[in-house]
């Protein structure tokens, strides 16, 4: 639960009524501390005050330095905080703005279309966690690769799971190991601040076996205790550049005691492959040997019709920017109901990333898609906490029938 009085907002509009309207809505709500400004150079002299914002509201359409500038700025001037976008303007150009913002690494809470109700803005940022947001000193220091390497042969590495949620039933079914790495001194880095790295650096080898490794041990706890779950791992395209993978991942299923039905691979690939033989041939055995492969965020980056042609799936997870709030944007759900026709076409498992509130959650159940996940399920926990969690879930999914 957010401390109210603890959190400074700071509102950019250059409509000065607009700027009381949401000051007013902010005070009902027990925001004490709000500021506000009416140009976007005045708002980036509030961010080096001595008390500056970790939350700003802002407008897209104005004078001199327009929101999407704005933003910009913002992350020139190393802005940490949260960012809800309120506008006038078209559902769509919001859309792009908010692309802008998340592929800043913005911690956005959502968008808002003018006019809306307190109801609306509160619901936004009930939802908000300001400890999820990365600290500037963890956000100015890159780990290396060789810390990479320390941190697995350390034991630095952990994984949080989350769960998948069978929507026709409200039963879990399985979850996604995520992988975490707890740096003595950046603190609890999110796996987008070393990937990218590890891929880069030839790292991502050691990194896959460890996170393959772990999640099947954990699997077999957790199925000596009753729990019978999928347990699903990422894995990316440059991990599938040599057969001793395949062997590697066929022995660790074996060692711990997991079918292979019961795992399930989803495939990532950031960068274009400019040798697609090896990985077609793994891909390919891999699903021989009746390990499930699922297609991961398709509709992005590289994930898209060319690897539905060409890889044997199971499973399409559509990208969560195409769910989140599609009940209430025509553009994105055209984009999930194409999505989603598409894979019951070809026969496939279908998951909806990034379920966040109940909205979301009615909309995809309704759709007739297969699975859910998302923070409205639940967060990423440790294994300590699941099964309890789970106990908890299932009740509440027995009163929701």
């Amino acid at each position: 639960m957010i401390d109210h009085s603890a959190v400074n907002i700071l509102v950019l509009d250059d409509e000065p009524f607009m700027l009381k309207v949401i000051a007013h809505i902010l005070g009902r709500l027990g925001f004490s501390q709000v500021a506000t400004a009416s140009d976007g150079q005045r708002a980036l002299d509030l961010l080096g005050s001595a008390t500056p914002p970790g939350l700003i509201l802002c407008d897209l359409n104005m004078p001199e330095m327009d929101g999407i500038e704005f933003i910009r700025k913002l992350v020139e001037q190393g802005y940490h905080g949260g960012l809800i976008l309120v506008s006038g303007e078209d559902a769509r150009l919001l859309q792009t703005t908010a692309k802008l913002a998340r592929a800043h690494r913005i911690d956005l809470l959502g968008q808002l279309h003018k006019p809306f109700s307190p109801g609306q803005l509160a619901e936004l940022i009930s939802g908000w966690h300001p400890c999820e947001a990365a600290t500037p000193a963890a956000a100015a220091t890159a780990p290396g690769a060789g810390e990479l390497r320390r941190a697995i042969a350390d034991g630095e590495l952990e994984l949080h799971y989350q769960p998948k949620v069978a929507l026709a039933s409200g039963r879990v079914t399985g979850v996604e190991a995520l992988v975490r790495w707890q740096h003595p001194h950046l603190g609890l880095l999110m796996p987008d601040r070393f990937i990218g790295m590890a891929e880069e650096h030839g790292v991502i080898d050691a990194l896959t076996r460890w996170v393959f490794d772990a999640a099947l041990a954990q699997a077999r706890r957790w199925a000596d205790d009753g729990l019978d779950l999928r347990i699903a791992v990422n894995v990316s395209m440059a991990n599938l550049h040599c057969i001793g993978f395949l062997d590697f991942m066929t022995d660790a299923a074996a060692k711990h005691g997991i079918a292979p039905h019961k795992i399930i691979l989803e495939v990532t690939e950031s960068r274009l492959m400019q040798d697609v033989r090896a990985p077609l041939e793994i891909l390919g055995r891999l699903r021989l040997r009746r390990f499930r492969l699922s297609i991961d965020d398709f509709g992005t980056g590289h994930s898209s019709f060319a690897q539905l042609r060409d890889i044997p799936f199971d499973e399409l997870k559509i990208e969560r920017g195409f769910v989140r709030g599609a009940a209430g944007n025509p553009t994105l759900r055209a984009i999930y109901e194409a999505s989603l026709g598409l894979a019951r076409q070809l026969g496939l498992e279908v998951v909806a990333e990034g379920i966040e509130d109940q909205q979301d959650w009615d909309f995809v159940r309704d759709s007739g898609c297969d699975l859910a996940q998302g923070y409205f399920i639940a967060w990423p926990m440790p294994a300590a906490a699941f099964a309890g969690w789970v106990v908890d879930w299932d009740a509440r999914a027995e009163r929701r029938q």
